[in-house]
């Protein structure tokens, strides 16, 4: 019986190890697969392996199917071994469960660790271990685990574990694979320095921009004073470990348009090769920098972008899903109140073609439920000059009539430019974009705020100054201007949770065991920032993931109050 309180990830109940298991790691590897087809468009080799650790999918494009008795079956994903043992190879702790390491050189060499067992490291004791004394696997042994669950010493594995008919080919692929996993040379990790990347894209705020980079390099200025290069390797199991490392910040700044992006970073990342991107900033379009990062592998730490790239990929992890995240929100309360909108009611939403506001637009298009009737509203794209003010003042509120739902998604300047509201949008329902247009800050006339409701994906102002002492007292510490404090903030919060992260992979400096620790990491933070709560379960991408609709308490000034309760799409 599988311990309580352990939570059920991706993987079935049955195959959580129990404490104090004589399971080796090998048990949990028993995903592995069926035989290999030869034919045309079947997978071979490691690709073959590959797909049986990651994905659970045999080469015929079947699901793996794993058996044990007196339980259902596990089929494809849930069968796959990166679902405990994660797509590192190296293990995970959840609650009392332990999930060792099964990457090659942990796999093949005798009792090999990397869970601490001196007090040196007790802010770290979360890590995995493999259990002390047992033997090496080789292939043969590997073979008759998985196949018959013994173990490398010729113990039974526990019967929670799955047992797969393999043969021989599929055997020998997954070994091939897991030989290779968390390989010894990564790039940018060398014995004394950490290379990290800052990507900033040639539409941003040059002052968000060196606001931003103040930051960073404060904090890879205070971390690298700790550095001290003669202090020895300390023991971690049989491991020597050198703890600290210097961190070098690479800032690379793109140029042009974005189809020529991805082969700006590519001559970067030739040029200085890194271990991560951390933080960043992004204007209107950061799909070229995401793309990037998932073809190259290469870890994105939360960047400062209000329109992340929503997908299932692996290597971008993002704040939130910023204006799509406001879109959901809007169409959560429309969803709510639809019983009382009045009939022939219309949804007018009000945006700049080039701007995020405009896939803001979609995705609340694609959110709401069939039978509202939408209305578009692009306007060119804005050069600052006053004939698009006039547009502003001419389109956002030509034809609305009573009971129509306006949606603003519109930035600062351009909420300036708005006429007084017509009489009609009195009983209009108004949404305006928090993060278009500023937050609590966003520049409306007194007669706007007193109909509006902002998007407001964040903590409340009141709720979270408290948790902004920290950040907000660092940067007096260390003399920096607070010149766009959600930028700031937000950077901050990512150097901390980057440090946090290392410190717990001791120096096992894997690209993808660092995405999982930061997983861990993010869960278990007290100091978030402008957020509410951060959290990423396994595989899991944006780290806060709810918000509020809020409503000015007066016309006069900018104090907010939460319009219902804090909303999860």
């Amino acid at each position: 019986m599988a311990p309580s309180g352990a939570r059920r990830m991706a993987c079935d109940a049955a195959r959580w190890l129990r404490a104090g298991s004589v399971l080796t790691l090998v048990a949990t590897l028993a995903v592995a697969a069926a035989p290999i087809s030869s034919g045309a468009g079947g997978l071979a080799g490691e690709s073959a392996g590959e797909a049986i650790f990651r994905t659970g999918q045999l080469a015929t494009g079947e699901p793996l199917r794993g058996e044990r008795e007196g339980a259902p079956p596990l089929l494809g994903t849930d069968a796959a071994c990166a679902q405990c043992h994660r797509r590192s190879g190296l293990g995970m702790v959840e609650g009392q469960i332990i999930f060792p390491p099964i990457a090659g050189r942990y796999l093949f060499a005798p009792g090999k660790r990397i869970a601490p067992d001196n007090p040196i490291f007790s802010d770290a004791t979360h890590l995995p271990a493999t259990p002390p004394n047992r033997s090496a696997y080789d292939e043969v042994t590997l073979a008759r685990a998985i196949r018959a669950g013994v173990g490398a010493d010729g113990h039974q594995l526990d019967y929670l574990m799955p047992r797969f008919d393999l043969d021989d080919v599929a055997m020998h692929d997954l070994t091939a694979y897991l030989r290779r996993l968390a390989p010894p040379q990564v790039p940018g990790v060398t014995p004394s320095t950490l290379h990290f990347a800052t990507i900033l894209t040639p539409d941003v705020d040059p002052r968000a921009g060196d606001a931003m980079l103040e930051v960073l390099n404060k904090f890879f200025a205070t971390n690298n004073a700790a550095y001290y290069a003669g202090r020895a390797p300390q023991v971690s199991g049989e491991r020597a470990v050198r703890l600290q490392r210097q961190w070098q910040l690479h800032v690379w700044r793109l140029s042009g348009a974005p189809q020529t992006w991805e082969a700006q970073l590519d001559q970067h990342l030739r040029a200085e090769p890194v271990f991560a991107v951390v933080s960043g900033l992004g204007g209107r379009n950061w799909e070229p920098v995401h793309r990037f990062c998932e073809r190259q592998s290469l870890p994105c730490l939360l960047p400062n972008v209000d329109l992340p790239v929503v997908g299932d990929d692996f290597y971008s992890v993002y704040y939130s899903q910023g204006v799509l995240l406001e879109a959901q929100l809007i169409a959560n309360r429309l969803a709510q109140a639809r019983a009382d909108v009045s009939a022939g009611a219309r949804i007018i939403q009000v945006y700049r073609q080039d701007d995020i506001g405009a896939a803001a637009a979609e995705r609340l298009r694609a959110t709401l439920a069939p039978g509202w009737a939408l209305i578009d509203r692009a306007l060119a794209p804005d050069s600052g000059g006053e004939p698009l003010r006039q547009t502003v003042r001419e389109l956002a509120l030509h034809g609305l009539k009573a009971g129509d739902i306006l949606v603003l998604w519109l930035r600062a300047s351009d909420l300036q430019a708005l006429p007084a509201p017509v009489a009609a949008a009195a009983s209009a329902e108004v949404y305006v974009s928090g993060v278009m247009g500023g937050l609590e800050h966003a520049p409306l006339a007194p007669p706007w705020r007193r109909i509006v409701r902002l998007t407001y994906p964040f903590e409340l102002p009141e709720a979270r100054r408290l948790r902004m002492g920290y950040p907000l007292g660092w940067f007096h510490q260390q003399a920096i201007p607070v010149v766009n404090e959600r930028v700031e903030v937000d950077t901050f919060i990512t150097c901390s949770i980057l440090a946090q992260s290392l410190r717990s992979m001791i120096g096992e400096y894997q690209r993808d065991y660092l995405l999982e620790r930061v997983e861990a990491m993010l869960s278990s933070r007290v100091v978030d920032g402008y957020y509410a709560r951060l959290g990423l379960a396994p595989g899991q991408r944006y780290a806060s993931k709810g918000g509020y609709l809020v409503r000015f308490v007066d016309p006069a000034d900018e104090r907010i109050v939460a319009d219902g309760s804090w909303i999860v799409p």
